[in-house]
């Protein structure tokens, strides 16, 4: 089991949703739970840009779907049971408010709509385990005839992502963290390589960087080969998660 700081937040909050009754720690406990949460997505998210770029991985179809898989996966496959459905849970939140907030449905995006993707991580993450998941599945509103379906969409994400995985378990190369630790998102991140580094390996070391961006934006960056998420994702989440 790993003793994270996401772990903690959410134990001393009580849970990641806003809750009357709360004390103010216990309130910026939650708030910091969801952030973390949702970085935790979103880094994820653009690791998976960076394996289908080192990795060569043949891809049918939007790239941006298959990093989303990705993400999701690696939420099941290295958190304990209890972490991984708070992190799928904000995480889905963090798209339903992006879909809320939206002035107008981007069609033309590379992304699929935010409504979609939050119902498809719901989808893949209740598949992998639908015995157990069933009330996050329905607390979100997944709908029977979606639900149905999922653990087979599961079996094939992890077919399909499994074997590159497997793969990288056997190589050297490492993530190198440059940013600032003492802020929350650099703590998360951080700590998500820490732990990657002893499970998986790459063709190449490559940095993951936390940088000011003027703007709340993640993406990695094939020609410099790394992936930077941005300082402003912090105060977005936190505005985000108090408006709910």
């Amino acid at each position: 089991m790993r003793i994270t700081l996401l772990a903690f937040l959410v134990l001393f909050a009580g849970g990641l949703r806003p809750a009357f009754g709360q004390s103010n720690a216990e309130k910026i406990a939650a708030r910091d739970a969801y952030v973390s949460s949702n970085i935790v997505s979103i880094f994820y998210h653009e690791l998976g840009h960076a394996i289908i770029d080192k990795m060569s991985v043949p891809i049918f179809g939007q790239e941006e779907d298959a990093a989303d898989v990705l993400s999701i996966l690696m939420i099941d496959q290295v958190y304990d049971e209890e972490s991984a459905q708070d992190i799928a849970y904000d995480a889905a939140l963090g798209f339903l408010a992006d879909a809320e907030q939206a002035e107008e449905l981007a069609f033309w995006g590379v992304h699929g709509l935010d409504e979609q993707r939050f119902y498809n991580l719901i989808c893949l993450f209740y598949g992998a385990n639908p015995a157990d998941r069933i009330f996050f599945a329905d607390d979100l509103g997944l709908p029977e005839e979606r639900a149905d379906s999922c653990p087979e969409e599961y079996d094939q994400a992890i077919v399909s992502w499994g074997g590159v995985l497997d793969q990288m378990a056997a190589l050297k190369g490492k993530i190198i963290f440059e940013g600032p630790v003492e802020s929350l998102i650099g703590q998360v991140v951080a700590e998500e390589i820490t732990f990657l580094n002893g499970q998986l390996g790459f063709p190449v070391d490559f940095e993951v960087l936390i940088e000011t961006c003027e703007e709340a934006n993640a993406f990695y960056d094939p020609e410099a080969g790394s992936v930077t998420l941005c300082a402003e994702f912090e105060t977005y989440l936190s505005r985000q998660y108090e408006n709910m």
